[in-house]
């Protein structure tokens, strides 16, 4: 047996909502270990300089680092953008790095049928046309079109699943989309599968949904079973998580994200 197998997946994110992707790993692997980190003190990452995003990206790394991981999934979609490359070097070479960027985008290509796919995200994730040129780069043939989305995140933590305000909005960021005849839609944030269900009403019923959290859960399922890395355990997973603010809002709203009880969340000190 690999003696690895045991180690956990580290998964950082810039807050709160990674924990949709620590939801796809738990359905997809449900007795791997995971060590979860969350940088809510400097949350959001979007509006930040590459530059700085980068700082904080290898600081995020470390925290992961200390806890012996197997490997890292990177679930900030700026950071999976900009900053993906610090990841890699920072772990090594013996140490898997995966973004949340290219696995979506794989599902996306292989779903859309009339080669027009459309992708919501936050403004940093949209101007930085990285699902664009992802998927450009596996189907050159295929027409993407991008739209900002940023008021979809704080009502997804406040809750507002099935509220007038949120479908009213929603109905506004999704038209130019419709407009173009999109038959595939790529959520380009972890918030937004919170969100999919008013999503879905507002779409062609024929419009497929793609959750690059959900693609990125298979896809380490995929890569832990080539490497012989599973963890062979039928036990309950220890599950691990940690902040780098008061961890009361994030154990409230991460809940909601993770479909589960969080149990203790822990505070990092020593950053930035």
């Amino acid at each position: 047996m690999n003696d690895r197998t045991a180690q956990p997946i580290g998964v950082f994110d810039s807050g709160i909502g990674g924990l949709t992707v620590v939801r796809s790993l738990l359905r997809h692997l449900p007795h791997e270990n995971i060590v979860y980190f969350g940088d809510t003190a400097r949350v959001p990452y979007g509006s930040k300089s590459p530059q700085v995003v980068r700082e904080y990206t290898l600081q995020d790394t470390d925290v992961l680092l200390k806890h012996n991981v197997k490997m890292i999934v990177v679930a900030c979609n700026t950071v999976s953008a900009v900053a993906l490359d610090v990841v890699q070097k920072r772990a090594g070479a013996g140490t898997p790095v995966m973004g949340v960027i290219l696995p979506g985008a794989t599902a996306a290509v292989a779903a859309t049928r009339n080669k027009r796919i459309g992708i919501i995200g936050t403004q940093g994730t949209i101007a930085s046309r990285s699902y664009t040129n992802a998927i450009r780069e596996l189907d050159p043939a295929v027409e993407v079109f991008g739209q900002a989305c940023p008021l979809f995140v704080p009502l997804a933590e406040e809750g507002w699943t099935d509220h007038k305000a949120t479908e009213l909005i929603a109905r506004e960021y999704l038209h130019p989309l419709v407009q173009q005849k999109v038959d595939t839609v790529v959520l380009a944030c972890t918030h937004y599968p919170i969100l999919s269900e008013v999503i879905q009403r507002i779409v062609p019923p024929a419009v497929r949904l793609i959750d690059s959290g959900e693609a990125t859960g298979h896809a380490v399922a995929e890569l832990l079973g080539r490497s012989g890395e599973l963890n062979p355990s039928t036990l309950a997973p220890n599950l691990q998580f940690f902040v780098s603010d008061i961890p009361y809002k994030f154990t409230e709203v991460g809940e909601r994200f993770l479909g589960a009880r969080l149990g203790r969340v822990q505070r990092v000190g020593g950053l930035g």
